[in-house]
């Protein structure tokens, strides 16, 4: 009985404490994500007649598995990563991309603003496919 009472005391520290952390994180805005990614631009492109460059295309990356972009080459880092990208993923990769993928090409040391990586993350997604 009494760890049935910790038990039901430490969920009612962690329920606020989750929903709290959950309503923290920043919506985001497509339109302020599109200048965003001009931080990105220098090594990717994204809309319809995008090309692989320093780095992959971004078309459709949001739900795509890492490494499977046509024509890139990829480092075994990332081919072998395991990743598919999600809104939570990708904020941590974009806020530090080496901790998250060790052995990444990608030079970028990350974005630092939450507000900004929900903004770019909007952007992306609204790029949708291909």
């Amino acid at each position: 009985m009494q760890a049935k009472r910790v038990f039901m005391a430490a969920l009612a520290v962690a329920l606020p404490l989750g929903a709290a952390m959950a309503a923290e994180a920043p919506a985001g805005d497509a339109e302020a994500g599109a200048k965003v990614f001009k931080k990105c631009r220098a090594c990717h492109e994204i809309g319809p007649d995008a090309k692989n460059r320093v780095g992959p295309v971004l078309n459709g990356i949001i739900g795509q598995a890492a490494g499977e972009v046509p024509d890139y080459k990829f480092s075994d880092a990332m081919k072998n990563s395991g990743i598919v990208w999600d809104e939570a993923i990708l904020t941590e990769y974009l806020m530090a991309p080496r901790k998250v993928v060790p052995g990444t090409k990608m030079t970028f040391v990350g974005l630092k603003k939450d507000k900004e990586i929900a903004d770019v993350i909007a952007y992306l997604a609204e790029q949708g496919g291909e």
